[in-house]
Parts: structure tokens; sequence; C-alpha cells
């Protein structure tokens, strides 16, 4: 249990820190930090008077005091020993004392009430609450109530939308508090008002998915919830929440100390309102999504470090919180030349778009019962997976007809693989016609506690996984238990011949390994201080086999590298070598003293750059023109 805290608090700080909560910060910035910072004459400010009366109604003592709105009008001038002011949802409220608890103070010296201290921990506080509980329980809920899946995510816009309009305009938040009056308190605090912010905040706000994030979102997709699914969002949300609440301090720091924000808390309160209405409105046109994407990931080392280490793999069993639904799929052993019995197949689940269904229908494996499926999970750019696709595309074609669904659940390892159109154009290309289902964020992955690409699940007419295979290889077997159970199925079906596609799996166990080119997960890189950002490079007097060395200047990102004049020099053991580029420009292979150029166009995609016998020992120079971009070599 305590492991499990660890890993959700360790990855939730990584997610804290990272691009995707950029879009908030601004309004933490200012409605979580700046407008509870005392301002001049605030409550609580040394040498400034609080008056003796109920702070919470806006009271204060001294006969003949006059009260001021922050909306700039005068209130009523009263006689008698309490002037209230009118409720109206402000976080800062002025009135004019003749005496305050510390000493007499000029008549007409305003005294402004800020929002409550505390208010930076109840924004946080509401958002960890929130996103727990949306998270693991709103799928259920929406479910129970048969409403669309994302209404909590619009009612939140809404209230948000709102919540700003009324910081904007003070009336209208009075108005919006009516309905509460009825409650002892009689109005709802204005300094309290944090706690409902993030609420709100809680309910929109999307980290960056990863394998903690997706085993929390199975979780409560399937209803699989127990103390450690509890522990592990909990534990999570604290974590992406501390950078937040640093950066609200750090709001609520700096507008007191800045003298331009200390006299302007109206215009703190208003920006604040401002900035959640520009939020609200970039999340329904999706606009923090396309910023993120023009950000480089600076976290990308930090996740894949994290994400990789053995500690979190097994505690999260491959992946994924083991449920109900895939407690039993370690039955099945990798490649097995017998059927087995694995379970019931786990749920798809989580999946953005469906490609090659009617109308983009989803798949459901219930509705598949009476036929054998096969789901691949694969990547478009991922070398293994293209080798592995015409398998898979000729057994659809060849076996459909006898009763064989296949399910392609393309899970992404790059962030440009999550594109649609990419991943389109790319099924477009190897002759994909099955559905394939796009899973972002890795939730089925998670489901079926994958961690490979490509990974096939066979199961049987009556929903039972019945075979595993990890990575390439093993077809004929895999044809072979696709026959026997569409035979068991329907003991009279004619089956037509085996297919004949090549295996193209290497065979040659000292083949170079899959090379990254960015430095937040680089390998094989022949040199030193191989860093994000722009460097000039030279290669090495002696580069060893199996690395990847550069000249020229460079700018190195967290998804690949982009040069307008630079050399990749690659020594390498392969038949087949590939290199995924993406961009506009051109390319050009030397070995051996021979050249030659291809174009690159579009987004990325595996190209070919050497094809040989199986074994090849030899040396590449790749030059990139201005406009490239490269990611990474892949070897057969």
């Amino acid at each position: 249990m305590l492991t499990l805290a660890l890993i959700g608090l360790i990855g939730g700080l990584i997610t804290g820190i990272s691009p995707c909560i950029l879009p908030v910060l601004p309004v933490i910035f200012f409605s979580g930090g700046a407008e509870s910072a005392r301002g001049t004459g605030g409550s609580g400010r040394p040498g400034a008077g609080t008056g003796t009366g109920d702070r919470r109604s806006g009271s204060g003592s001294g006969s003949g005091s006059k009260g001021t709105r922050n909306d700039g009008a005068p209130s009523s001038t009263t006689t008698s020993p309490t002037a209230t002011l009118p409720a109206a949802a402000n976080s800062t409220a002025t009135v004019t004392n003749t005496a305050t608890s510390t000493g007499p103070v000029e008549a007409d010296e305003p005294v402004t009430r800020v929002a409550s201290r505390w208010r930076p921990y109840q924004v946080v506080g509401g958002l960890v609450v929130s996103f727990s509980l949306f998270t693991l329980l709103g799928s259920i809920i929406i479910s129970l109530l048969g409403l669309p899946q994302d209404v909590l995510r619009w009612a939140a816009l809404i209230v948000l939308l709102l919540i700003g309009l009324g910081l904007i305009f003070p009336p209208l938040q009075h108005l919006i508090e009516r309905p509460f009056a009825r409650f002892p308190q009689k109005q709802v605090n204005p300094e309290r008002r944090g706690f409902g912010l993030g609420f709100a905040l809680g309910a929109i706000y999307v980290p960056c998915a990863g394998p903690v994030l997706a085993a929390i979102t199975v979780a409560g997709s399937t209803g699989s919830i127990g103390v450690e699914t509890v522990v592990l969002t909990v534990s999570f949300a604290i974590g992406t929440a501390i950078p937040l609440l640093a950066f609200a301090l750090a709001g609520r720091r700096v507008a007191e100390r800045v003298k331009a924000f200390r006299k302007r808390q109206k215009g703190i309160r208003i920006t604040g309102g401002i900035l959640m209405i520009a939020l609200a409105i970039g999340l329904v046109f999706d606009l923090p999504q396309a910023i993120q994407k023009l950000i480089p990931d600076y976290t990308a080392g930090l996740q894949d470090t994290f994400n990789n280490s053995e500690q979190v793999k097994q505690a999260l069993d491959l992946g994924g919180l083991v449920n109900d639904q895939n407690k039993n799929l370690d039955k099945c052993s990798n490649g097995s030349e017998e059927l087995e019995s694995c379970g019931t197949a786990p749920d798809i689940t989580g999946i953005d778009t469906w490609l090659n269904t009617k109308d983009g229908s989803a798949i459901d494996l219930k509705q598949l019962k009476g036929q054998v499926v096969l789901i691949d999970f694969w990547a478009y750019s991922c070398i293994n997976c293209l080798r592995s696709i015409p398998h898979v595309a000729s057994w659809s074609d060849t076996y459909k007809d006898a009763g064989l669904t296949v399910v392609g659940i393309h899970s992404p390892e790059y962030a440009f693989e999550k594109e649609v159109g990419n991943v389109k154009a790319s099924m477009e290309k190897q002759g994909i016609t099955y559905p394939v289902g796009l899973d972002n964020n890795l939730s089925t992955w998670t489901n079926y506690r994958n961690r490979y690409w490509p990974a096939h699940y066979l199961i049987d007419a009556e929903g039972t996984v019945r075979h595993i295979k990890f990575g390439e290889g093993g077809y004929q077997t895999t044809e072979k238990l696709i026959r026997e159970l569409l035979t068991d199925a329907n003991p009279e079906v004619k089956l037509p011949a085996a297919t004949e596609v090549a295996d193209q799996t290497p065979t040659n166990g000292s083949t170079t390994q899959e090379t990254y080119l960015s430095p937040t997960k680089a390998v094989n890189f022949a040199g030193t201080d191989y860093t994000l950002g722009e460097a000039s490079f030279d290669y090495p007097s002696n580069q060893p086999a199996d690395t990847f060395a550069l000249n020229g200047d460079w700018n190195l990102t967290s998804q690949g590298i982009t040069s307008p004049n630079g050399t990749v020099r690659l020594k390498f053991t392969a038949q087949t070598v590939r290199m995924v580029l993406g961009g506009e420009g051109s390319v050009t292979v030397t070995r051996d003293g021979t050249s030659e150029t291809f174009d690159v166009s579009g987004p990325p995609d595996s190209y070919p750059v050497f094809e040989g016998k199986t074994g090849t020992t030899g040396t590449l120079e790749v030059t990139l023109s201005g406009g490239v971009d490269a990611y990474s070599f892949t070897f057969g």
C-alpha cells in the first residue's frame, strides 16, 4: 500500500510540473493566490484596522460609519453601531471606521477585506477531491443516470464560466448566490469560495496520461475500485496538486510584495474572472491541447525513467492494476504452442475514436460472442508492428467470412501518433480495413496489462482469452490456433488455405536495437552532453559499433531532432534500417561513397534508408535538410 502511495505521489508530482497543467496556472496564480493577498490596509496586515464587528458579514463597529461597495457605488450612511455591507460575493470589500482593534485611524481610511488566507489550500483541496471523485466514480454515476459521458465536464465548464462572470460583475455573483440564502449562513462566504473553484477545476483538469493515470482511469471505468485504487488515485491527485499549491502561494507572495498588486485588489479579482472565462472557452475549443503541442515536453525524460521503472511496473502489474477483468491473463504463457484458458477477455475501454466501423460506432466484445476475435495492439511508427501488420491484415481478409473478427487497438508511443489523420494515413498505406480504435490514453492497453508493440490476444467464441503473443514472430502458431478456434465454434466451417505471408522477423541476435534520437529517450549515442536545446556537434574520432553520432548544428527536442545542415552517422548491424521522419524536406543517405536522396512530406512516418543481407554490418551518413524532423532508427 505504501509503495502504491509513493508511486501515485511521484507520478503526480512529475505530471504536476509537465506542460499539460500550464493552461490552469494563470487561474491558480490570480484566483487561487493573488486574490488572497493582504492588500494595503487589508485584514490582518500589521498596523491595519480590522474592525471589531463580524468579519464574515462585513460589519464593523463605530458610529456614523459609511460603507463603500467594491463596484464603487456608495452604500447608505447609518448611525447604528454596526454597518453591514451588501451580500455581494466579492473577495474584497471596504468599510471606514472611526476606531479599530489596534488603535484609531482616520475617518475615511479604507479597510480592505480580502479572501481567506486559506484560499490557496481551499482551491487545491477542492481540485484534489473533485479529480479523485470524478475520475473514479464519474463514469459509474453517469452510466447509472443514463447521461452522456461528458456531462460532468460541461457542467464544470458552465460553473467555471459563471464564477468568472461573477468576479467581473458582483451583482451577478449575488444573484447566483441567492438560491443558497435558505442555508444558515444566509450567503456563500466569499472568503470560502476557493473550494468551489477548485472543485470545478478538478472536473475539467486533464493531467498528462501515463501508466498511473491509465490504471486509475481503467479502474474507474470498469468499476473495479478497491482500497489500492483509492490510495493510488488520492496520492496521484495530491502529487499533481502540490506544484499548483506552490504556484498559488507564489502568486499570493508576489501580490503582497509588489505595490501595483496591493493597490489593485479589484483589478486582481477581475483579471481572475477573465482568465477563468478564457480557460472555459479555450477548453471548449481544445485550445490548451493545441498550445501544449507547441511546447516541448520537458518532463518526458522523467516520465520515461519513472514509467519504465521495474518497481513501478511490478506495483502496477505490467502497466495496469489487476482487476476482476484481467486477473487471469497471466495464466497464458507468451506464444504457447497450444490453446490455453486465461479468463474472460477484458473490455475495450477509453477509445477516443473508432476507424473502419459504421458511422464510427464502438466495438463491444460482448456483441461479438459467437465469433473468434483477435485483438492487435500496435503503433503506426513501430517497425515491429509494421512487420506484423501484413500477417494480421491477411488473417482478417482470409478468415472474416469463416467467423474471425480482427480489432486493432492503436496505442501511441509518440505524441504525433495520437493524431487521427496520421493514423488514418498509415492505415491506408498499410492496407488496414479491419476496425481500429485509438487508445490515446492507453486505457485498453492498461486493462489488458499490456506492455508490448505488437501484442496479439486471441479470444474464442465464448469470449475467453485462449492465446497471447507478445512481440513479433510466431505467426504460424497464431494462425494454427485461429483455425482451431474457428473449427471449435463451427465444426462445419470450410476453412480456406492457410496464408503465405513471409515472416520478416529478424533472426540475427546481433541486430542493433531500436535507437531513439530525442535526448529524453536516447540510447546508443556516441558522445556526451546530449541534452535538450540547441547545440553543435562533431563526430567522435572513434565511434563504437551500434551507435549514432551527430555533426553540425542541431535542435534537440523531447520528441526528436532537427537541423538545417546536420548529418547523422550510424554504425549498425541489421538487414533493414528505417528512420521515423516527419516534416517537409529532403534526406540524403550515403554509404560506401554512394548517395541517394528522397523527399519527406507530411506527418511522421517510417522511411527505409537501407536494405541488405541478414546481419549486414556497416556505416550510414544521413543528411537532413531544414524542415525535416528525425525521431528514431529502427532495425530488422
